[in-house]
């Protein structure tokens, strides 16, 4: 019964580190998306529907039940796995990543999401400026400059090809919330920049899912305060039995 973890932007697999090392199981398989820290499969176009794809072939690859867990656009594609595949999994999880009709993307998804403007913030988008940058928002420092080691020109075409497929992604994905069936716990940093609390509450009334609010954390709770997340995941997947 493993549980599988999803990362997102601009993160790789390495973004789990804090939080396995506080988990009790061990039954874990964290997914490297392609494009990021890895090469793409041939022919593979890096674009929302195709990440969700991409995840569930994963998933129907691994022996269940699988408890499937996402952050940032991990959490995206999480909820949409969910509703397109839901009887892959035994639960779900996911957090900092609203679907939500109502959300209007951050300043810096709309600089990805315009040609040109995109392609000019991604090359100032490395070394130790960003690791500062994400130092700053609660990631350990030697973590965030191996996080910035990892983003080369290939994750930076990764994200922004696949921000650019999801400009209205609420319009595309939201209505099939309707078809989730597993129990889900979402879960937010108070004080994240990028999109309030209040859309982790309604992505959890829309799926029947608990929410768990993070206090005194940001956009990268699991990191900022690793032994809550894990408590809270580890009380989740047991009440699931």
């Amino acid at each position: 019964m493993p549980a599988v973890f999803i990362h997102g932007v601009p993160d790789t697999a390495l973004v789990w580190r804090p939080l396995l090392q506080e988990l009790k199981r061990r039954d874990v398989i964290c997914l490297s998306l392609p494009g990021f820290g890895n090469s793409r499969p041939a022919g593979f176009n890096p674009d929302k529907d195709s990440y969700a794809s991409w995840i569930v072939d994963r998933l129907k690859s691994i022996d269940g039940p699988i408890d499937i867990v996402g952050h940032d656009w991990g959490a995206l594609l999480v909820a949409r796995v969910v509703s397109i595949a839901p009887s892959l999994v035994r639960s779900w999880s996911v957090g900092a990543a609203p679907l939500d009709p109502d959300y209007v993307w951050h300043d810096t998804a709309q600089i990805w999401q315009t040609p040109g403007k995109g392609e000019e913030l991604m090359k100032n988008f490395t070394g130790e400026p960003l690791a500062m940058g994400l130092s700053a928002q609660g990631i350990p420092v030697e973590q965030a400059r191996e996080t910035a080691r990892r983003i080369d020109d290939e994750m930076k075409t990764c994200i922004l090809a696949l921000y650019r497929s999801a400009v209205r992604v609420a319009d595309d994905w939201f209505a099939d919330l309707k078809q989730v069936k597993a129990p889900g716990l979402v879960m937010w940093g108070e004080r994240d920049p990028y999109a309030d609390a209040s859309f982790g509450k309604r992505l959890a009334v829309n799926t029947h899912a608990r929410f768990k609010l993070i206090p005194r954390a940001g956009h990268w709770y699991q990191v900022e305060n690793p032994g809550l997340v894990a408590r809270e995941l580890e009380e989740f997947w047991t009440n699931m039995t």
